[in-house]
Formats: C-alpha cells, structure tokens, sequence
C-alpha cells in the first residue's frame, strides 16, 4: 500500500464559522450513523424570563439531541438571584426537553458558578475539567429526566 504525500496550507487564526460549518458536517457523517440519530433529532432550546419593564432577568440557553438535553447556559441577573427564578427556568427546560422526547440532560458549571444549584435539582457530577483560570475546576453532571 502506497501513500502519496498531499501537501497542503496550514493557517490558525480566530473563529471561522465556514470552518465552523464545514467541520459540523463532517462529524455529522460520523457521528449520525454512530449514534443512529438524523440532523432531524437536532434542536435549540431556551428559557427567557423578563421583568415588568423588559429587562432580562435570566435565561437559559441549551440544546437537544436524540433524547438528551445539553444546558450549555443558565444565568440570572444579580438582584434576582435569591427570588427562585433558577429553579423555574430550569425546570422549564426540562419540561420542555421531556415533552421533545428527551430522557436525560447534561450540563457543566465553574467551581466557583453553580455546581452545587444542579446537584441539588438532582443532577450528579460524573467528571471534571482540571486548569479552569483561577484555580477552578468545570463540573461535569448529568440527570435521568425520568
């Protein structure tokens, strides 16, 4: 077996959402008949919480993907904090996950965000990211959306 030396041009620079596009469907070759999803079983998701004159207070923002829910954001202003509206949002988005078919859900949140908030919504931490500036760690969970 011979193989021919394919030269080419090798460039780093920032995003580059054609890139971007091109590696996406890529995996999606791969990754499609691996896992026997479709492009179909792919979606967006959010939660978005306003107050009385328009401003936001938190939202969340996630994915779903052959009956799994992918929370790659939640985050509520400040002042809001203490009033609830984390457990809300994020019991909306798995309202909404359940009713798309999804059976379980991942996230991962800072050492120094809110790991502690999702343990306790029952979600259990299966591995970490070491090196996170400041000495933190990313904390890998996932929850059964039984």
């Amino acid at each position: 077996m011979t193989h021919d030396h394919i030269s080419g041009t090798l460039s780093v620079g920032q995003r580059d959402s054609e890139l971007n596009e091109c590696l996406s469907q890529g995996l999606d070759e791969v990754n499609f008949p691996a896992t026997g999803t479709t492009a179909a079983d792919q979606g967006s998701l959010s939660v978005k919480v306003v107050d009385d004159g328009g401003e936001l207070i938190g939202g969340l923002a996630a994915w779903t993907w052959g009956g799994l829910l992918g929370i790659e954001m939640l985050w509520i202003r400040e002042k809001s904090r203490k009033d609830g509206w984390g457990t809300k949002i994020l019991m909306a988005a798995e309202e909404e996950a359940r009713r798309r078919g999804c059976d379980r859900a991942c996230v991962s949140s800072f050492t120094f965000q809110a790991p502690g908030f999702y343990q306790r919504h029952g979600y259990v931490e299966t591995g970490r990211t070491l090196g996170i500036p400041g000495g933190a760690e990313d904390v890998h969970m996932f929850k059964t959306l039984a």
